[in-house]
């Protein structure tokens, strides 16, 4: 899926939804070959940025007893402060030193909670657990529709149901959906590095621990697409990047 990021219609996530936003977060990462270095910053959307849709959760009513609402809106864009953008995931394309990086022990959790995936935006390394688990007391549906990784597709019927996976090479984005609650999406990076955040709220991110040298670092957003920059870092440095989508 391709998106253009200038020019691009978007929305707003309103503020009115019952229930506070899935954030969105990355996996527990394996240590850096012993770097010092980082690049951190912030991504925006320049512009004026409308409201999103708001979709009806109603045709499943224990959506809506657990939801306590029968409409939220949709979270393919959400917004913070400062025109400061969330649920981007942020991570370093090319540049690393050419290695075999640790595989975390602590598995990567994508939960199901009153009908949303949670976090949205997810990001681990290969080989590394994806553990998929189910807080609602009803039946969820977990598709993975990998292109380059296997797809899978499996039910989560029981609350407190674990299902694991793991892939096995690099896939920046996986998208997950679920067969049963059309609404529900999420999206997996898969790298072999731990090089690798999502913004949070604020629309920020931290990429820690890095070596020094020249790094393309990439974003990538469900609607606005991909930004690359370079950058570079010497030991014991930090860098601050600003990455800006435009709204039409």
């Amino acid at each position: 899926m391709k998106f253009f990021t200038a020019c691009l219609g978007v929305a707003l996530l309103a503020a009115c939804s019952n229930s506070p936003a899935p954030s969105s977060t990355t996996a527990p990462a394996a240590a850096g070959p012993g770097g010092s270095s980082k690049v951190a910053g912030k991504v925006v959307v320049e512009g004026t940025v409308p409201r999103v849709n708001t979709i009806r959760i109603d045709g499943d009513p224990k959506c809506v007893a657990l939801a306590q609402t029968s409409m939220r809106p949709a979270e393919y864009i959400v917004m913070g402060d400062g025109q400061t953008l969330q649920n981007v995931f942020v991570y370093v394309k090319d540049g690393l030193p050419a290695r075999m990086y640790p595989v975390p022990t602590e598995p990567a959790v994508l939960d199901q909670q009153q009908c949303r995936y949670v976090p949205r935006v997810l990001g681990l390394q290969v080989g590394q657990q994806l553990t998929i688990h189910n807080s609602d007391p009803l039946l969820h549906n977990v598709r993975a529709e990998a292109a380059v990784n296997a797809a899978f597709d499996v039910g989560t019927p029981v609350q407190g149901m674990e299902t694991k996976r793991t892939f096995a090479t690099h896939e920046v984005m996986v998208p997950i959906k679920c067969n049963v609650h059309g609404w529900m999406n999420a999206f997996i990076g898969v790298l072999e590095h731990p090089y690798f955040d999502v913004t949070d709220q604020a629309g920020q991110f931290s990429i820690d621990r890095l070596p020094a040298g020249t790094y393309t670092i990439e974003i990538w957003h469900e609607r606005f697409g991909t930004q690359t920059q370079q950058v570079t870092v010497g030991a014991k440095d930090s860098k601050d990047l600003t990455f800006t989508y435009k709204a039409s």
